[in-house]
């Protein structure tokens, strides 16, 4: 019993010391771990009132362009880019401007808008769509040179389909028919079922041309 009794006592001994050399460590220790949750915390509050603030932002930029008030829809634009640059609502607003100015006839600033698009996007799909739209947009301005260096940005599966289908078309202007078949057969391929028959179409027009030049 006294055995029992000075081992108790020895270990109460060894704890209140074990505490008097490290009780400062654990108490900061437990204080960095309450102020690393409530850090946490905050910054996933910021984090989701920021992307509110954003969708908000987006939306504004929806109703002034439905109802045909450009300016406003670029301007509120340029603050989504501004302000809220990491959101995927910047990367939508720009590729949204994009299009408003495609259906403006201004070309360049369409490759400008999709550009940032493109340097911007994190999300490797989002960032292939800007690439492919770029080089539609460059298809229509006669760069196919240009246009084929996009698609060539491109990872290889990343929409498959329509950008075979656009290298089809690059490559045609840049006087290479053979590739350019290459390019639409495989574009079917993608596509399957699916594939338009204006594919097809370009297939056959590119055999009759060949066998014209025979």
């Amino acid at each position: 019993m006294a055995f029992e009794a000075y081992d108790d006592y020895e270990q109460s001994e060894r704890v209140q010391q074990w505490l008097r050399q490290n009780g400062l460590s654990i108490v900061v220790g437990i204080a960095i771990g309450l102020v690393g949750i409530f850090g946490w915390q905050q910054w996933n509050k910021h984090k989701a009132e920021h992307q509110a603030d954003a969708a908000n932002l987006y939306q504004q930029i929806q109703v002034a362009a439905a109802a045909g008030k450009t300016d406003s829809a670029d301007s509120l634009t340029e603050q989504l880019l501004k302000d809220y640059a990491d959101s995927t609502y910047a990367m939508f607003a720009v590729s949204d401007r994009a299009e408003r100015q495609v259906q403006a006839k201004q070309l360049d600033k369409a490759v400008e808008s999709l550009g940032w698009a493109e340097s911007h996007a994190s999300d490797p799909n989002l960032k292939a769509l800007a690439q492919m739209r770029i080089a539609r947009v460059q298809l229509g301005q006669g760069k196919a040179a240009d246009a084929l260096a996009a698609l060539d940005r491109m990872p290889p599966k990343a929409y498959e389909g329509v950008a075979q289908e656009l290298r089809g078309d690059a490559l045609v202007k840049l006087g290479r028919p053979d590739d350019a078949r290459k390019a639409y057969v495989a574009a079917k391929a993608a596509m399957g079922e699916n594939a338009p028959q204006s594919v097809q179409m370009k297939i056959d027009d590119l055999a009759v041309a060949g066998k014209q030049g025979a």
